[in-house]
Formats: C-alpha cells, sequence, structure tokens
C-alpha cells in the first residue's frame, strides 16, 4: 500500500464544476527535476511524453512529427539516436522543437555526450549499460556540463542477465533492483538529476513494480505499459494499469505506448489525466451511448462534435445526451449541456441552466459557436485577472 504522504489541492474542475473533496488524488512526494524547462515531480504538473517514429536522421520528417505532437498538447518528446547520424540531425530537431527533447540511447555512450553536446534536455539511458567506469564518468560530465537531466529506463524485456538469473524470469523485485542499481552509478557520481521508469508489457508486472519503487526512493517516475498494442487494445491496458497508479498518486510524467501516431498517444494521455481530474485540456465530451429514447443521432453527432472542436485547449466541459432522462441532471453539472427533446426540438443549458431550445438541423454547427464563445470568455477572464 503506498504511504500517503501528503494533500496537494487537485481535484478541482474548471468550469461549471465545483469542488468535490472525493475527487482529490494524493500524490507521492517526490523531488523535481528539469527537462529542459518542463518541471517533473515535486507537485509539478504531470507531464505527457511521446516518442517519435521517424528516422531521426531525417531532421525534416522528424519535425513535422513533432509539430502535429505539439498541436495535441504534447509537453516532452523523445527521439531515438542509435547512430552518429541521428545525433548529427539532433542540432537541428533540438532548434525547431517547441518542447523539451528527450534523446533515446542504448549501450552507445558517445551517442549521449553527442546529443548533450546536441541540445537534449534528456538522455534516455541505463549508466550500467554502457560500459565502463570511464565511460560513465563522461556521459554525467557530459550532461553537468550542459545541465541535462536523465532518466533510467528498465524495461521488463531486457533485463540484465545477471537479475534473470537471480530471480528466475523478470519480476517487480528484480525491475526495482535493476533500476535500483542503475541509480546508484548516478548517485556515486554525485548525479541526481534523473527520473526513473519499470515498464513491462504486462499490467500486473508494470503496476507492482512501480508500487515497489514509489517506496523505495522519493526520484521522480516515468509511468507506462510498454508494447501495450494498438489504439484500442493499448488504451485499454494502459488506462487500466497507467490509471491505477495515477488514482494511488504514483506518477510525475506518462508515456502512453501504442501502435499508433505519436499525436495519438498524447490525445489519450490527455484523456487519461482529465479522466482522473489531474489536468485539463480542451474540451471534455460526456456523452450517452445512446439508445431507444434518443431523439436525435448521438454517436454522429458526437462524432463530429469532436472533430471540430478538436483545435480548441481551454478546458471546459460539455454534456450531449440523447433524452431527458439523464440529460437535465448531466447538464447541471456542465459548462453546456444539450438534451434530445420531442417533436425535434432540444434543450439548451448554459452554467447548468436551461437557456434556449434547438432544432434539429444545426445541432452541431450551434454547440461549436457555444464552444468557441464559451472558450473566448474563459480565455479573456484568465487575462483579465492575470492584469489586475
Amino acid at each position: 500500500m503506498l504511504r500517503r504522504l501528503d494533500k496537494p489541492p487537485f481535484g478541482r474542475y474548471i468550469g461549471g464544476m465545483s469542488i468535490r473533496p472525493y475527487r482529490d488524488i494524493i500524490r507521492r512526494k517526490s523531488r523535481r527535476v528539469m527537462v529542459g524547462a518542463v518541471p517533473v515531480g515535486d507537485g509539478a504538473p504531470i507531464t505527457v511524453q511521446t516518442m517519435t517514429n521517424t528516422l531521426t536522421a531525417d531532421a525534416e520528417a522528424t519535425i513535422a512529427q513533432i509539430r502535429r505532437c505539439e498541436e495535441a498538447g504534447v509537453d516532452i518528446i523523445r527521439v531515438s539516436c542509435p547512430d552518429e547520424d541521428s545525433t548529427k540531425a539532433l542540432h537541428a530537431i533540438v532548434k525547431a522543437s517547441k518542447v523539451p527533447i528527450v534523446a533515446d540511447i542504448h549501450f552507445h555512450y558517445k551517442r549521449a555526450i553527442e546529443a548533450a553536446d546536441a541540445g537534449a534536455a534528456c538522455l534516455r539511458i541505463n549508466p550500467g549499460n554502457i560500459g565502463s567506469a570511464e565511460r560513465v564518468r563522461e556521459v554525467i560530465k557530459a550532461a553537468k556540463d550542459h545541465g541535462v537531466s536523465m532518466r533510467i529506463g528498465v524495461n521488463a524485456g531486457s533485463l540484465e542477465k545477471d537479475l534473470l538469473e537471480k530471480y528466475g524470469e523478470p519480476c517487480p523485485e528484480a525491475m526495482v533492483e535493476s533500476a535500483m542499481d542503475h541509480a546508484r552509478i548516478l548517485q556515486d557520481h554525485d548525479f541526481h538529476d534523473f527520473k526513473i521508469s519499470v515498464k513491462a508489457s504486462d499490467v500486473f508486472l508494470a503496476v507492482a513494480a512501480y508500487q515497489q519503487l514509489a517506496d523505495a526512493c522519493d526520484y521522480p517516475l516515468h509511468i507506462g505499459i510498454t508494447e501495450a498494442g494498438g489504439t484500442r487494445t493499448g488504451t485499454v491496458k494502459s488506462s487500466i494499469g497507467m490509471g491505477s497508479l495515477l488514482w494511488a498518486g504514483i506518477g510525475d510524467t506518462i508515456r502512453v505506448s501504442l501502435s499508433a501516431e505519436p499525436e495519438e498517444e498524447v490525445r489519450v494521455g490527455f484523456e487519461m489525466l482529465k479522466a482522473l481530474n489531474l489536468r485539463h485540456r480542451g474540451v471534455n465530451v460526456i456523452s450517452c451511448p445512446s439508445c431507444a429514447r434518443q431523439q436525435y443521432d448521438v454517436i454522429r453527432t458526437v462524432e463530429a462534435l469532436e472533430k471540430r472542436v478538436a483545435h480548441i485547449t481551454t478546458p471546459m466541459t460539455v454534456s450531449v445526451i440523447g433524452c431527458v432522462v439523464n440529460g437535465p441532471g448531466e447538464a447541471r453539472e456542465t459548462d453546456i449541456g444539450f438534451t434530445g427533446g420531442g417533436n425535434n426540438i432540444h434543450q439548451v443549458y448554459i452554467a447548468g441552466l436551461p437557456h434556449h431550445r434547438l432544432k434539429d438541423a444545426s445541432v452541431v454547427d450551434h454547440l461549436v459557436e457555444l464552444i468557441e464563445k464559451k472558450a473566448a470568455e474563459i480565455e479573456a477572464a484568465k487575462i483579465k485577472i492575470a492584469a489586475e
């Protein structure tokens, strides 16, 4: 059981939602690490990461993919640096990116030094896997010289041979021991600007490893279910595993690993944080699955609406319900509500109260107009408060 260490003021909805203490999540205390200008740990907002899947040596293609992820709201982007051509391209990639770049390094210590020189904000590297103590010292020196943090990334599929022999198979104890062994190497060199991950494709294994690691150290934790699968399967696995960890207060930065485009990982990550009331970005659409009581085509309406408001980053809640059974109740809790009514005349709610009625034909256009207007009002209020 995770120790309840503190109680920061989480659990606040933005917009028409009121404070409800039972939605509070008590986050694990951790030290803070900077990834470029982005803070990770020590109560900072949980960041959403992804990883490019282009050839890093193709800087133009990689930058284009990073742009799409930035539009989706990504906070940190990881790129693989398996060879010298990749680290050469990293200069241009870092310069073009609006978010910090993490260089993914495996075994090649020179790639880590080159990535630090190229402006990477963080190195994903396991120091015990890059060779001699002298090589480790060189990498740590490069990181210190350039103000670069690190992530120790343990994976159940690539545990050290001695640990597999000791434990017989990948298990939480082996993964945590691997992480702490790597951490000790950095600590022995007086380097503490790192976070840790202990990922597995098995949900139970990953969750148990993170639970043990959370009690074993105070370093920030990067959480994820690795190799989770395609969009549907991977989203379900990640939501179960990462959701249970986040609900328990474990996790400072996340990556949803999907066999899908990186920007889709970002969208799923934000939806996960939004569902747990940990972070809000964009429109949270609450909609019913529809049934014979529906007074309009709920499924098609929601599909069209989500596409039309995908560009809005302002947090707000919108309910789209097919009939009057649950519609008014949901509308009371959202910024904008829409409930199906008889004779193709439906009810629109603003700030939880009935506002006006609407005919079927213009449902999506009308809701988009209301949402954009509400977003503008919220942003204007923010500017006014900041100016006072």
